[in-house]
């Protein structure tokens, strides 16, 4: 069950941190964001705070910042119906009621002539028999079906922000997988250690070749065999070579040389002695190792990339969300920090599969708002649509073919 509970608080975090970068630059370039959501698919929980709806759903396979303009407000106020008013001290209206009027006795109904609720932010209609104009607040309720929603003037929807404005809210998701991978890395280093490139002994495990051998952590190793040892791949390189032979190791310790010898126990024709890289704990060697690292992991996501569209990588050596999910168990069952090594890892290569530029991705977004800002004007919102919604077609069924892969391979 705790590993099950592992898998969960590993996805949780990288699709939280992820969509947080998204919800915290878009307000604070002044989008309205209507919904934070974990997951797709039907909602679990639900609660809303400020301006935002912030919802648990039911598919663990991403989530969601759903800001005001990126798609059509779904509620519109036609001529000829009527409406329910209700007045700030100011005046101006902060609630539209379209439906149940009869239950909000207070409320002055109008029949609409026109509602402008993105520039002028007025509704004009007429009450018993005059006509009225009166204005609107822009944080103002619309409740349609026992539901309330803002509305969205212009100036709180995404396609009015800058280009950069826009380019920032889009491109602080995938950031924040690094930044994540990197703090994670960072405590890593905190709690357990940086390895040091040094020959010597780190943490033995008990009733393993070293520990039966009587060394120790702290023991630095002179040689092995009769080859001088330079620093810990020397070590690593001498024992892997040799499971089951004798050998014989130089060591230092307090000053003083001695010799022991240490066979290798065989572990898939590799030679194992049961001991740690050597390690040290600094704030600054930390944030060194955190960074040093999430390089490393970026560096050979893209690699592999690189061999899957050369098709030196096939198709059928993907994994998608159930091999991700096993691979998460695994590192699980290996103890707290191989699991926030793994998902380190996992959140590097979000924030780059997220940065690619395929529609419906990230990616893709930034390339439609990068050809905007070189040719002047927007693409029509109707044709990056379909694009995206092709692009995001295709993701699932690759999501489909990766996940048979991974049902055949593990089941």
């Amino acid at each position: 069950m705790l590993k099950v509970l592992a898998i969960i608080l590993v996805f949780g975090l990288l699709v939280f941190i992820h969509e947080l970068g998204h919800l915290l630059l878009a307000k604070r370039a002044g989008i309205l964001c209507r919904e934070f959501a974990i997951g797709m698919g039907p909602k679990l929980f639900s609660f809303v705070k400020g301006e935002t709806r912030y919802t648990l759903r039911l598919l663990p396979i991403g989530g969601f910042v759903r800001m005001a303009g990126e798609d059509p407000e779904v509620i519109e106020i036609q001529k000829g119906q009527d409406a329910g008013l209700e007045f700030d001290s100011e005046g101006r209206v902060k609630r539209i009621i379209l439906t149940g009027i009869r239950n909000h006795p207070s409320a002055t109904v109008i029949t609409v002539e026109e509602a402008d609720l993105e520039r002028a932010l007025t509704i004009r209609g007429t009450e018993d028999g005059q006509e009225v104009v009166y204005r609107v607040h822009p944080q103002a309720m619309l409740l349609h079906q026992n539901q309330e929603t803002q509305i969205a003037p212009y100036n709180r929807q995404f396609g009015s922000k800058t280009v950069g404005q826009r380019a920032a809210a889009i491109f602080a998701g995938p950031l924040a997988n690094f930044i994540l991978a990197f703090v994670l890395l960072t405590l890593l280093g905190l709690f357990y250690g940086v390895p040091v490139d040094k020959p010597l002994i780190g943490k033995t495990i008990p009733g393993q070749p070293a520990a039966k051998a009587g060394l120790v952590q702290g023991d630095r190793v002179i040689s092995i065999g009769d080859k001088p040892t330079n620093n810990w791949k020397d070590i690593v390189e001498a024992v892997s070579k040799s499971p089951g032979r004798e050998l014989k190791f130089i060591v230092e310790r307090n000053g003083e040389q001695f010799s022991t010898i240490v066979t290798p126990a065989k572990e898939q024709n590799t030679g194992k002695i049961g001991v740690f890289s050597p390690t040290s704990k600094s704030v600054i060697g930390a944030a060194k190792y955190g960074a040093v690292t999430t390089y490393d992991f970026s560096m050979l996501i893209y690699n592999m990339l690189g061999q899957l569209f050369t098709g030196k990588v096939p198709v059928k050596e993907l994994s998608g969300p159930v091999g991700i999910f096993n691979y998460t168990y695994k590192a699980a069952e290996n103890g707290l920090g191989i699991l926030i090594q793994w998902a380190a890892a996992l959140s590097v290569n979000l924030g780059i599969m997220n940065l690619l530029p395929l529609p419906a991705l990230d990616g893709g977004r930034l390339v439609f708002i990068g050809v905007e800002a070189v040719r002047g004007r927007p693409i029509d919102p109707q044709k990056e649509g379909m694009v995206h919604f092709l692009g995001f077609a295709f993701l699932m069924l690759l999501i489909l073919v990766v996940t048979w892969n991974d049902i055949q391979r593990f089941f």
